[in-house]
């Protein structure tokens, strides 16, 4: 039997950390669809041993990174709109 989109997600981040680029490139899905699937591994693994881990995405002018949504990749910085944040990166522990 094939392993879903999201098990193949949560089996990656357990190896290493990856951005949802990455993510969409090893399991062969959009980047978009991406996020939508890591909102929800986050929620399955509530209750569990396991925790998602973010590291929140950050802008590369400014040094921001208190973002409100950590699970998405903001256009710009609120505080200095710049174009240029780095996208958020994840790991399952």
């Amino acid at each position: 039997m094939e392993s879903t989109t999201r098990e193949r997600i949560v089996a990656a981040l357990r190896e290493e950390a990856a951005t949802p680029s990455e993510l969409s490139a090893r399991v062969d899905t959009a980047r978009s669809a991406v996020y939508d699937h890591l909102r929800h591994v986050a929620r399955s693994l509530s209750g569990t041993d396991e925790r998602l881990l973010v590291s929140p995405p950050t802008c590369r002018d400014c040094g921001f990174d208190g973002f409100d949504d950590p699970i998405n990749h903001p256009s710009n910085c609120p505080e200095c709109r710049s174009e240029s944040v780095a996208e958020p990166a994840f790991r399952v522990d």
